[in-house]
C-alpha cells in the first residue's frame, strides 16, 4: 500500500503543474489492478464549471504525453479521466470546507466509538480531522488519516448549490441529455498498450 501511495504521489507531482496551467485541479488519483493497471484521475475545473468530455480529452492527452516521457509505470496500463461530479468524493480538506452544510456518508478504516459508517451533515475540516453532525444529532470528529471513503449525498440542496457554476447549455430545457450530466460522471478512457502496439481510444459515459 505504501508503494502504491508513493507512486500515486509521484504521478501527481508529474502532471499537476501542467494541469494547473490548463485550468484544472486534481481531486483524486488512484491506481487499480496489478497485471494491467488502471490509472484513475478525477479532476475539477478551477473556475468551478462542470467538466465536459472535451475537458476530459484535453486532460487525457496531456497526462498521456507526460507519462509516456516519464514512464513511471511499467507494462500496459489504462488511463481513466473523470469529472468529480456533484455527489463527489470528499478527498481534500478544501472539499470538506467547500461543501459544509451538505449531507455525506463516510466509511472508516478502523471503528470509531464502535462504528465504521457515518451519515450526516458536513461541518468542515482542518489538516487532521473532519467534522460532521450525524443524522441523530450527535457531532463527531473523524481523523482524516483513518477515513477509507467519504462521498456527498445527492440532494436537491446540493444540486441547487452547484447550479450557479453549471454552463448555460446544461440549463436549457431542450438539452435533456446534457442536463443528465449533472448527475453522472464523464469519462474518457484511452488505452495505453504494451510497446509495439497501436493505442486505441474511446469515450464512455456512466
Amino acid at each position: 500500500m505504501g508503494f502504491e501511495l508513493g507512486l500515486e504521489a509521484r504521478i501527481a507531482a508529474l502532471i499537476a503543474p501542467s494541469l494547473e496551467d490548463m485550468g484544472y485541479e486534481i481531486v483524486r488519483i488512484a491506481l487499480l489492478g496489478r497485471e494491467r493497471r488502471t490509472l484513475q484521475i478525477m479532476a475539477d475545473r478551477a473556475d468551478g464549471a462542470l467538466i465536459s468530455i472535451e475537458d476530459c480529452e484535453r486532460i487525457s492527452h496531456t497526462v498521456s504525453a507526460i507519462l509516456d516521457v516519464e514512464d513511471p509505470m511499467s507494462g500496459a496500463w489504462t488511463l481513466e479521466v473523470s469529472s468529480a461530479g456533484i455527489d463527489r468524493p470528499l478527498c481534500r480538506v478544501k472539499d470538506w470546507n467547500r461543501f459544509s452544510g451538505h449531507k455525506a456518508r463516510v466509511e472508516m478504516d478502523v471503528p470509531l466509538n464502535g462504528r465504521k459508517r457515518f451519515s450526516g451533515v458536513v461541518l468542515g475540516a482542518d489538516d487532521k480531522v473532519a467534522r460532521m453532525v450525524l443524522d441523530d444529532g450527535v457531532e463527531v470528529v473523524l481523523p482524516l488519516s483513518e477515513i477509507r471513503s467519504a462521498r456527498l449525498v445527492l440532494t436537491d440542496a446540493l444540486i441547487e448549490a452547484c447550479a450557479p457554476v453549471v454552463p448555460p447549455s446544461l440549463k436549457d430545457p431542450d438539452q435533456d441529455e446534457q442536463r443528465q450530466d449533472l448527475e453522472t460522471h464523464l469519462r474518457h478512457k484511452p488505452n495505453k498498450p504494451k510497446k509495439g502496439r497501436s493505442p486505441s481510444r474511446g469515450y464512455q459515459r456512466h
